[in-house]
């Protein structure tokens, strides 16, 4: 079975105004050294996948951007959305077109926003979760929560089922979404959660059978624009349909309540640079404390952070907490 890597690339970055703006979102940025977040992205694939198994979903505004930043990808790996519907119709999207192309296709999905440390390790992970995926699992990438985090989703892990590589997994048993401070913090204490990372490996035949159940609205589009085949009719209905698709995120269309969702827990160094201060955190950590490189990225850094900085609609800015979104 053939392993394939999607990337998501679609999203507008606004939150790290004023470095990342809709036109120029963070995953176009050099935020952590002299690469991009989307050249980081495709590097830490390397050599796991081949360029012509990567592909990529982004919009048409970010398009030409992203081919220019990695001309090795081929052109036709990228797959463009008429207008963004979050995660989960990016995800089925891209199902879709693997599927399309080999119905035995295995998929990890994968951000191009979010940093890791230890892309050796993530790319271990990688290969364990596709075994996994071949034994008909949906596996999703837990990462050990630090602290108690109100800003992400968790996914709560049931009885251990295997342990491969270092690398354990266990029956998914819940799925939450961002919880209050003092649920976070029972969350952490408990040992049983982990921050769900977004990032998900199975078969692109599982994916799309997933969405049937959980959003049937994009369940039919796609299954629609499956009966176009390729050519003009494709692209001219994939207009028509995608801005009635509904926006939702890849948890709540594929993950929560999936059948066989299994939670293979990974130390890879993650974070999802959601906001200045977890960027300052990855910084700090990337270049063994010393942030004052005199980067522009930096730069921003010092803007931002301060309490007096203002925002795009004359607001001024409040600290975020480094799991804030």
């Amino acid at each position: 079975m053939a392993f394939y890597a999607l990337i998501l690339a679609g999203g507008g970055g606004t939150r790290l105004w004023p470095l990342s703006r809709h036109n120029r979102p963070k995953q176009t940025l050099p935020l952590v050294g002299d690469a991009t977040m989307f050249q980081m992205s495709v590097e830490r694939l390397l050599p796991l996948f081949a360029l012509e198994h990567i592909f990529v979903v982004t919009g048409e505004d970010h398009l030409a951007a992203l081919r220019a930043q990695c001309p090795d990808i081929p052109a036709g790996n990228f797959i463009v959305e008429p207008t963004g519907r979050d995660t989960g119709p990016a995800a089925g999207l891209g199902a879709l077109h693997l599927y399309s192309r080999d119905a035995d296709a295995i998929v990890a999905v994968l951000t191009t926003d979010h940093y890791i440390g230890a892309p050796a390790r993530f790319r271990e992970a990688l290969q364990v979760a596709r075994s996994l995926a071949e034994r008909r699992h949906l596996v999703a990438l837990g990462i050990m929560p630090s602290f108690p985090a109100s800003g992400y989703a968790y996914l709560e892990r049931g009885a251990k089922i295997d342990e491969i590589e270092g690398f354990a997994c266990y029956r998914a048993v819940g799925f939450r979404e961002k919880p209050d401070p003092a649920t976070a913090a029972e969350f952490l204490l408990s040992g049983r959660y982990c921050w769900n990372s977004g990032m998900l490996v199975s078969r692109a035949e599982q994916m799309l059978d997933e969405i049937q159940r959980h959003e049937p609205a994009l369940g039919r589009a796609l299954i629609h624009l499956a009966e176009m085949g390729a050519g003009a009719e494709f692209g001219a209905e994939l207009q028509r349909l995608w801005p009635q698709v509904p926006k939702n995120s890849i948890d709540q269309v594929i993950m929560s309540g999936a059948q066989e969702l299994v939670v293979l827990t990974a130390d890879i160094g993650w974070s999802d640079v959601g906001s200045w201060n977890t960027l300052y955190e990855v910084l700090r950590r990337a270049d063994e404390e010393n942030v004052a490189r005199g980067s522009a990225p930096c730069a921003a850094i010092a803007d931002a952070r301060h309490p007096g900085a203002e925002q795009p609609d004359g607001r001024h800015h409040r600290r975020r907490g480094p799991g804030d979104h």
